[in-house]
Formats: structure tokens, C-alpha cells, sequence
């Protein structure tokens, strides 16, 4: 006699812990993130005439523009950093920071239709977006190499440390925190649209709150604690100490930062997993 009981492979259960990542059941959509991560990819350059050539021509535009405007004309100094070496990496750290923010607080809006559609591990998407950022991110480091060499054959020394063994730290670092901002802000997007409009918005303001195109040794001594609060300024200033022996070295901003960091992506978590359990019915 056979039991007409029906039997299931997998049993989709609702989320009772908030901070759950569930490492297991992401390995098994494994495939499924590799899909899009290659779907970001192409969905950024499809139909371009430079392709993946933008990751390297965006950032030196940037550079090449900073150099001109706060360099020549502003005359703002660099903490004796090659002009090129010092806005180039500024700005390769901004970048990742702000596109995995970007992309990330859009994770249910951009993807309402496919998530109300199919399950699948809503922490895939943002998966996807910031292996893309890292992928940018390891194109434009190359290209800071080049700069490099270039300038240590033109006879410029740079000194170097055991700290620069500590830059996956540094890119850790600005990957939770815009991961974080980014999912905890794409959860309250659901319910409130406007905030995707304040995302850029903020993100200029914040920009020029970073040592991206100025060194933390030209702010006032008044202002200078104010900047450093900004939890991306020590990476951005640990990172060109690590590499060219030059800048600021403020260990006890730096752990603030580091601790800020997990403080932010542990917060973004369990917004995140508590508003995809319901975020279809409202968005």
C-alpha cells in the first residue's frame, strides 16, 4: 500500500531570525548569483561603445578634472602625494563605496517584480552588486599600480609599511558600510520612495565630508574631529598612508570606522530581513 502523504525537497519557511544569514542555503543558489552577477555586468555596458573601458575612463576623467580644478587653480595640497596617485585612489575608494550604497538601496524597488514572482535568497541581489563594485575595484587598482611604477621609475619615493598588508581590511571595511546603508535604506524604500531621492543627493554632500580630493591635514584644527567622524574618511586617509607613506595615521578613527562599519551592516541585516518578508504587499 502506498501513502498518498505528499513529499517535498525544500520546505520555504519564514525567517524567525533577523540576523540570519544563512550561508548554507546562498551556497546552493550559488549559480543563481553567478547569473546575476553577470546580468548586472551586462545590463551596465550592453549597447556602449567602450564597454568595460568605462571603469577605467570614469575614474580618470575624475582625477584629471580634480587635478586640474583643486590642483592648479585651488591650489589644495596633497600631503606631498603624487596630484595623479592621491585623487586617483580617493576617488577608485569613493567609487566602490558609493555604487554598492547606490545599487544596493534599490534592491527591492528594482527587483519587486522578479521577488512577488520566485523565491530565491533576497540577499543575492545585493551579493551581486558588490561583487561588481569589487570587480571595478580590482580594474581601477591596476590602473593605481601603473601610476604607481610610473612614478617610482620617475624617481618618487614612497615608504612603504607593513600596514599595506592590512588594504582587504580597508575594502571590508567600505564594503559593510555600503552594503549596510544600502540595504537598510532599501528596506525603507518600500514604504517610503521618497528616500531613493535623497540617496544621491546625500551622497554628494557626503563626498565632499571625505577626504577624496583634499587631504584631512588641510581641514581646520576646529573642523578636523567633525571629518573624521565621517567613518569612510580614516579608510580613505589609512589607505594612501598604507601605500605611500604619507597622510594621517589615526589608528583610534580607524577602529571607530571598522566598528561603525559592522554596526551599520548588522543594522542594514535585520532591516533588511524583516521587510522582505512583507515588503510585496506594500511596495
Amino acid at each position: 500500500m502506498t501513502s498518498d502523504k505528499e513529499t517535498w525537497d525544500v520546505v520555504i519557511t519564514p525567517k524567525r531570525m533577523w540576523l540570519g544569514l544563512n550561508l548554507k542555503e546562498l551556497r546552493q543558489y550559488k549559480d543563481l548569483i553567478t547569473l546575476m552577477i553577470r546580468r548586472e555586468f551586462v545590463s551596465v555596458y550592453k549597447q556602449t561603445i567602450f564597454g568595460p573601458l568605462w571603469f577605467v575612463f570614469q575614474p580618470l576623467m575624475s582625477t584629471f578634472l580634480y587635478m586640474f580644478v583643486f590642483g592648479n587653480i585651488a591650489q589644495m595640497g596633497t600631503d606631498e602625494i603624487p596630484q595623479a596617485l592621491f585623487y586617483f585612489s580617493g576617488t577608485m575608494l569613493w567609487t566602490f563605496f558609493a555604487t554598492t550604497l547606490q545599487k544596493c538601496s534599490d534592491t527591492f524597488i528594482n527587483n519587486a517584480g522578479l521577488f512577488g514572482k520566485v523565491y530565491f535568497p533576497r540577499l543575492t541581489m545585493p551579493i551581486a552588486y558588490v561583487t561588481n563594485a569589487f570587480f571595478t575595484l580590482l580594474i581601477q587598482f591596476a590602473v593605481m599600480l601603473v601610476f604607481y611604477v610610473y612614478y617610482l621609475a620617475n624617481g618618487v619615493q614612497f615608504s612603504l609599511s607593513w600596514w599595506i598588508l592590512t588594504t582587504p581590511i580597508y575594502i571590508l571595511q567600505l564594503a559593510l558600510l555600503g552594503t549596510g546603508f544600502g540595504i537598510m535604506i532599501s528596506a525603507l524604500t518600500t514604504k517610503y520612495h521618497d528616500l531613493r531621492n535623497l540617496v544621491s543627493f546625500g551622497l554628494s554632500l557626503l563626498m565632499y565630508a571625505t577626504p577624496v580630493v583634499y587631504p584631512i591635514s588641510s581641514i581646520p584644527v576646529r573642523w578636523k574631529v567633525l571629518f573624521q567622524f565621517n567613518p569612510v574618511a580614516p579608510v580613505i586617509e589609512m589607505f594612501r598612508y598604507s601605500f605611500f607613506g604619507k597622510g594621517s595615521c589615526n589608528l583610534k578613527m580607524w577602529a571607530y570606522s571598522l566598528i561603525v562599519s559592522v554596526v551599520v551592516f548588522l543594522l542594514g541585516l535585520m532591516t533588511f530581513n524583516h521587510n522582505e518578508q512583507t515588503f510585496v504587499d506594500v511596495v
